[in-house]
């Protein structure tokens, strides 16, 4: 199964790209289908999916998504639990690496100088 550290194999959603939509991959998507899309969302008595009223098996998206995952992935509140993030919702781009340590190494040789104030 999936942990924080093994999260996957996962797809991504791309504008114009379509998933079959199941009971067991629904919570991957539901967001992006109610939340971001606009679309209403339910799941009949007999576990039948609706969007809009009308019984569908698949969904084709209408924006690109990102999946964000922090450096620190411990101690990092990232799309592992808030899921996908619209393309409309970056606001900006990463300008350099500040600091970047590794945590196998004690300091002061922890510090990986090549990456040190790098622009990206």
């Amino acid at each position: 199964g999936w942990t924080r550290d093994y999260y996957g194999p996962i797809w991504i959603p791309k504008k114009g790209a379509s998933v079959t939509l199941t009971l067991e991959n629904l919570p991957l998507y539901e967001r992006i289908i109610s939340a971001y899309e606009g679309h209403e969302l339910r799941i009949g008595a007999d576990g039948k999916i609706f969007i809009d009223g009308k019984e569908v098996s698949s969904y084709t998206f209408e924006m690109d998504y990102y999946f964000m995952m922090g450096d620190n992935r411990h101690n990092s509140l990232d799309s592992r639990y808030w899921g996908f993030v619209p393309e409309d919702h970056i606001v900006g781009r990463p300008a350099m690496v500040w600091l970047s340590t590794d945590a196998s190494r004690k300091f002061p040789n922890n510090i990986r100088w090549r990456r040190f104030f790098k622009f990206v």
